[in-house]
């Protein structure tokens, strides 16, 4: 990850999207990677970014971040994918 799971400050916008509306930024994630909007706060999404981007961790990483810092991994995601578009990878 580019980012910490805790680096709200990295990226402001992020943190106040996913704290104040987090359907937005969950939805936002998914339309990122084509996927169902429904997807973007999934362990799987995780999980499939995770791989596609050769980020280390693993499955029990990713489903403990999702299950008990789901707001914090979504942001994290989304500062991910900003990153990378800026970088022109994603």
């Amino acid at each position: 990850w580019q980012t910490g799971l805790m680096d709200c400050c990295s990226d402001c916008s992020v943190c106040c999207c996913g704290l104040f509306c987090f359907p937005c930024l969950a939805c936002q994630v998914a339309g990122d990677m084509n996927e169902c909007c429904l997807c973007g706060t999934s362990m799987a999404m995780r999980t499939l970014y995770r791989t596609k981007y050769n980020i280390p961790g693993s499955l029990c990483s990713d489903f403990c971040t999702t299950m008990f810092c789901l707001t914090c991994s979504v942001c994290q995601m989304k500062r991910d994918i900003n990153r990378r578009r800026e970088l022109g990878i994603f």
